[in-house]
């Protein structure tokens, strides 16, 4: 490195690169030699328009066909025509590559190669001519193929294959058929060739296997017939033997015959249980003397005249009780009769009685003979029981025969109607078919010849130049700039000191003003800043008589106003400037993220006055030297060192081992020191030099007792 020689009055040398690269020098040189340069390059693009123009043009052709099922309702399978995935064709990459090396198969290439008699075309077949020399020399070293050991049909399909590519286009399920030749007639025939024989071949291999499955299926048929036979006779003979006859509803007769028996011993014990109940309710209404209550009574008719003529005889004799004594005649008459009516009702009454316990017993006896019957048909079917449980396992078996059978059926039957040639369609159709090519592919006569023209063009500036640099033909032009210094009036001072290894800082400034920042600019001091580059600058004070805070937001706000990302550090545990910035004072801070209670997120806010962010103190606030020996706060400058570009550090009077933590992030220190403090600022700028800043710049602030002691945004 070299310094710029002091200047005069009113200047200050600023430290430069000791040179510059002479680019001019270079651009002359090339200028010198530009025959040498555009000579070679015209004869290059020539020869390379001779070449071109005798090479034989190409035409290349493509056709694309998309991997579909294209199978209906009508046409499906009959196992998948009640399944809504058989609609999809769900093809991996694995699938699709398959699809691309059927395209490919040498079975096809040589279908089409005899179909279009490309054999016959000098394109794929010249005319082999007895080895030479040189071919003989190649063939040894395995450069090239001795002729007589390929055939002519491997010689065509080499070539076949040389011309034809297919492969996948990407994101899709279409696979591109490319074929290229000097005729574009037949470099569009032999593309559609392919595309429609890759489609026979899925025909054919569906064809095929529809025809093994029919020619298994009609075997299995046959032998499941003999089986199913074979099981249907084993359970008629077992039925018959162990007189398991099915009535009505493939029903044992058994079952049958004890289920009409248990529905005729329900209805003689209801009959009975009837018959009781009215004997017992007749008998209980004569006790009483309520004959006319009993329903059995009602509903006979001699019981119901006689109730009609009692009814009568009761009005007549409460009509004539009106008018005659008891005494009387007619009354004595009409209770004779009302009482020889109630004789014959109460005799008619027990002769109901009679008549209802004599139909009981008989149910009652009858009941017991269907006990009996009822007693009978049981032992006989627990007998059968067992029979009974071997002929359903037999019947189980002539089943499952019998729908495997029907499930065959149903597979060949379909198997055989999908034989036909229109009835099984690709798994694929032809979604643009290949046209001949108007313009060839190859060779792109006039991108070759410029291509090659730059290229040649591009060498010879690239020999020339290094050429110049190789003679030691260039220089360098060392410069000096020099940088407009503070009118004498400012009452500018110099403080500036750097380490070995160190980008160099030029000189700063100290600012008088009246000790309010907000009005009174910076000046060079965030130029300055900028020169050195991105990175951490610690903004401190040598005691709490400088408002070093309020220049830390005052500086970070000049840093950010032509775009850079900057942030404040409030370390200032004494001033706590930063809670008049933000917006919301009681959020967390630094202390948070020191203890992990908070994240960046959550503690970084944005200034009121500009679009810096400012990391506040923190509501858990403790005291400086604890927030600087803190074990985290490496990592927190550290991360936003990388994401900000300038980190502006409020710091509170540094002690020791608080300066030298410092020191070991900051590129810059910056000292404010009390305008009146002429003589102290030097002392403490190198005791910061001492502990470790490489870099000091001092800033000299007039203060007065009404100056607010926190910056007001």
């Amino acid at each position: 490195m070299r310094h710029a020689p002091a200047g005069g009055a009113g200047s200050i040398p600023v430290i430069q690169p000791d040179s510059q690269f002479d680019f001019a020098s270079l651009a002359r040189a090339v200028w010198r030699r530009k025959y040498w340069i555009v000579l070679p390059a015209m004869v290059v693009a020539i020869v390379a328009a001779v070449v071109v123009s005798t090479l034989t043009p190409r035409y290349r052709s493509e056709t694309r066909v998309l991997i579909e099922n294209r199978e209906s309702v009508y046409n499906r399978p009959e196992a998948d025509r009640n399944n809504p995935s058989a609609d999809r064709v769900l093809l991996d990459q694995e699938a699709m590559q398959s699809q691309v090396q059927l395209a490919l198969s040498r079975d096809l290439a040589r279908k089409i190669v005899d179909d279009l008699k490309l054999a016959e075309r000098p394109e794929f077949n010249p005319n082999v001519t007895s080895g030479s020399m040189l071919g003989e020399v190649l063939a040894l070293v395995g450069l090239t193929r001795i002729p007589q050991s390929a055939s002519a049909d491997e010689r065509v399909l080499e070539r076949f294959y040389e011309r034809l590519s297919v492969f996948q286009v990407e994101k899709s399920r279409v696979i591109a058929i490319e074929f290229r030749s000097e005729d574009p007639d037949l470099a569009a025939r032999v593309a559609n060739a392919v595309a429609e024989g890759y489609l026979v071949v899925q025909q054919n291999a569906k064809k095929d296997s529809m025809r093994q499955a029919s020619l298994w299926l009609g075997g299995e048929i046959e032998r499941l017939r003999g089986r199913v036979a074979e099981a249907e006779a084993r359970v008629e003979r077992f039925r018959n033997k162990a007189n398991l006859v099915l009535g009505s509803n493939n029903t044992p007769l058994s079952a049958q015959q004890l289920a009409e028996l248990n529905s005729q011993v329900a209805q003689a014990r209801a009959q009975k249980a009837d018959l009781e109940s009215k004997a017992r309710s007749i008998t209980e209404m004569l006790r009483v003397g309520k004959l006319a209550e009993a329903s059995a009574i009602i509903n006979s008719d001699l019981m119901r005249r006689l109730s009609e003529q009692r009814s009568g005889f009761r009005a007549q004799l409460a009509e004539q009780s009106s008018t005659l004594l008891d005494q009387h005649p007619r009354i004595k008459e009409l209770k004779a009769q009302i009482a020889e009516v109630e004789v014959q009702m109460r005799k008619e009454a027990e002769k109901l009685v009679r008549s209802f316990e004599s139909d009981a017993k008989i149910a009652g006896a009858k009941l017991e003979s269907m006990q009996l019957t009822l007693d009978q048909v049981k032992g006989q079917a627990g007998a059968l029981g067992v029979q009974d449980v071997e002929l359903r396992s037999l019947e189980r078996d002539a089943k499952s025969q019998r729908d495997l059978l029907e499930s065959y059926l149903a597979r060949y039957r379909d198997a055989t109607s999908r034989e036909s040639p229109d009835a099984v369609q690709a798994d694929a159709r032809i979604v643009s078919r290949a046209k001949a090519a108007s313009t060839p592919y190859f060779p792109k006569k006039l991108p070759i010849i410029l291509i090659a023209a730059l290229a040649t063009l591009m060498c010879g500036v690239a020999l020339v130049a290094l050429n110049h640099l190789l003679s030691a033909d260039y220089s360098y032009a060392n410069r000096m700039e020099e940088l407009p210094a503070e009118p004498a009036k400012s009452e500018a001072a110099v403080v500036a000191r750097a380490e070995a290894l160190r980008v160099p800082l030029p000189p700063a400034a100290k600012y008088s003003s009246n000790g309010r920042i907000k009005e009174h600019p910076l000046g060079a001091l965030p130029e300055q800043i900028r020169k050195v580059g991105r990175g951490i600058v610690t903004v401190c004070r040598p005691d709490d008589r400088s408002p070093s805070s309020n220049v830390a937001i005052e500086l970070a706000r000049e840093l950010g106003q032509r775009g850079a990302r900057v942030v404040l550090v409030d370390l200032d545990t004494h001033a706590g400037v930063s809670a008049d910035v933000v917006a919301n004072a009681a959020a967390p801070g630094l202390s948070e993220i020191l203890t992990a209670d908070a994240t960046f997120a959550d503690a970084i806010q944005r200034d009121r006055a500009s679009r810096i962010h400012v990391l506040p103190l923190g509501r858990g606030v403790i005291d400086a030297a604890a927030l600087l020996s803190s074990e985290r706060l490496s990592i927190i400058l550290g991360a936003l060192s990388k994401t900000y570009d300038h980190v502006v550090i409020a710091a509170a009077p540094l002690g020791p081992s608080g300066a030298e933590r410092l020191a070991r992030f900051s590129r810059v220190a910056v000292l404010v020191v009390p305008g009146n403090g002429e003589a102290m600022f030097e002392d403490e700028a190198e005791t910061l030099v001492a502990r470790g800043f490489a870099n000091v710049m001092v800033v000299a602030v007039n203060t007065h007792d009404d100056m607010p002691r926190r910056f007001a945004a």
